[in-house]
C-alpha cells in the first residue's frame, strides 16, 4: 500500500485524556507544561476537561465524558484529522466499563500515525520534542486503495 503524508501544524490540536486514578497526574503534568500547552488548541473528554479549565484557566474544547461517547468522539476528531496529537494517562491497573472504546480510540491513533502519549514520562519527551516547534508531516497508508478494494464482486 502506498503512503500519503498528513500534515501536523504549528499549532497542535491536543487531546487531554485521563483515567479517575491518573487525573491528578495529568493536572499536575498539564499545570507544569501550561505555558507550552497555551500555544495549542486543546481538547478534553468529560471531568479532565472541567477540571484543566478551572485549575488551569485555558481554553478547553470539552467533549463528553469517556463512558458516554467522549472517547468514540476524539477518535473520530482523529479521523477527520480534527485532532493529531493524544496524551490519555489511562489506567492499566483498573478496569473500565468503557475498554472498548479505549481501545478503538488508541487503535485510530495508531491507525493514523499521531503522536499518543500514555503516560508522563512520554508525555514529556514530546511535548519537549523540537517537532513541536513547527510543522510535521506524519506519513499513513494511502487508505483509498483500502476503499476502493473489490469485495465480494467477480470479475
Amino acid at each position: 500500500m502506498p503512503n500519503t503524508r498528513i500534515s501536523i501544524p504549528k499549532l497542535k490540536r491536543i487531546a487531554l485524556v485521563a483515567h479517575d486514578n491518573k487525573k491528578r497526574d495529568l493536572l499536575e503534568w498539564a499545570k507544569y507544561n501550561r505555558n507550552l500547552l497555551e500555544r495549542h488548541e486543546i481538547y478534553a473528554t468529560g471531568t479532565t476537561g472541567e477540571t484543566l479549565l478551572r485549575e488551569l484557566g485555558l481554553d478547553i474544547i470539552r467533549l463528553q465524558s469517556g463512558p458516554l461517547g467522549g472517547d468514540q468522539q476524539i477518535g473520530s476528531k482523529i479521523v477527520s484529522n480534527e485532532i493529531n496529537f493524544l496524551i490519555f494517562f489511562w489506567d492499566p491497573l483498573e478496569p473500565q466499563p468503557h475498554d472498548p472504546d479505549v481501545k478503538a480510540l488508541l487503535r485510530m491513533a495508531v491507525v493514523w500515525n499521531i503522536p499518543i502519549a500514555c503516560n508522563r514520562a512520554t508525555a514529556d519527551f514530546m511535548i519537549s520534542s523540537p517537532l513541536m516547534d513547527g510543522d510535521y508531516f506524519r506519513i499513513v497508508p494511502d487508505y483509498e486503495v483500502y476503499r476502493s478494494r473489490n469485495i465480494g464482486k467477480s470479475t
